[in-house]
Order: structure tokens, then sequence, then C-alpha cells
């Protein structure tokens, strides 16, 4: 099911390849058993990963699976634009691709590639908003705070 699967501060991360690209990384609850990298490509996506956890500037350089609509591929690239250490709101995402806030929200929560496509860099213009699909408090919203405060922004 995956190619590798490590603990992160945050739970767990796990990584699935197939035909020499990235196909998705997921956020996994804690108690999900760590997996080794079983290849080349799963190995490089650990040590940017942990060096991205290390270091938030640490850039990410993985062959990903084209996936998505081209809207949600619009999404993305702009989040992908976002630098470090900075926020916007799904309506200032919106406004810069001609959208709407709410269709911005869907596309970050289909991310098929969180950390690399830095959807929790995008907030509610009203608070953090939801992360990966689900909203109030608990696991995802904690990832998202953790992630947000390890590239130095605060969010209660």
């Amino acid at each position: 099911m995956y190619n590798a699967v490590i603990e992160v501060p945050f739970g767990k991360v796990g990584i699935r390849i197939a035909d020499g690209v990235l196909k998705q990384i997921l956020y996994l609850p804690e108690q999900t058993p760590e997996l080794a990298p079983d290849s080349a490509l799963a190995k490089r996506a650990v040590k940017q990963i942990e060096s991205y956890l290390a270091h938030a500037v640490s850039p990410f350089d993985l062959p990903i699976e084209t996936v998505g609509t081209a809207f949600q591929q619009r999404v993305w690239q702009a989040i992908s634009e976002i630098p470090c250490g900075t926020v916007l709101t799904y309506g200032q995402v919106a406004r810069r691709i001609g959208s709407a806030p709410r269709a911005v929200g869907q596309a970050c929560g289909a991310n098929y590639f969180p950390l690399l496509i830095p959807c929790h860099r995008v907030v509610s213009s009203s608070g953090i908003g939801g992360f990966s699909n689900h909203d109030g408090d608990g696991y995802f919203r904690s990832i998202k705070r953790w992630l947000l405060a390890h590239e130095g922004v605060s969010y209660t």
C-alpha cells in the first residue's frame, strides 16, 4: 500500500510511488507502522521530507504524477508559489486565479502532495481554516498548526 511510512513530529507520513513518480503523500495516524523506503525514489522522498522537517526552507525536487482537474492544478500551482513562512487566505488565492474561496478550499483538500504543495499556507479570513478536507479541531488541524509554527507562523 505504501512505499515508505515515516515518523514525523505530528504522526506518520505515507509515501506512494508508481511508474517512477510520486503518486501521493498522506498524513497517517501515529499508530500506523513505519515502513522503510523500498526504492530509490522513496528514499529520496523520505530524505527531502526529513530535510524540510529539520529546516522549513528546504526545497522539494521530486517527480510527481500529474493529477487533478485543470482548476485544481491552477490552485496547486498558486499555492506552490507561496513562500515558506507566509500565509494567504482562500480569498487571496481565489483572487489571484480568478475563482471563489470555497473552490480554492476544496482544491486544497484534494491535494495529493501535502508538504510539497503547501496547502497549510492557505488559511481562512477568520482563522486557521480546515485542512486536508477536515474541518473542526482535531488531528488534521493540529498538523496544520504544527506546519505553520515550523515555518514561523502562529495560528490558534
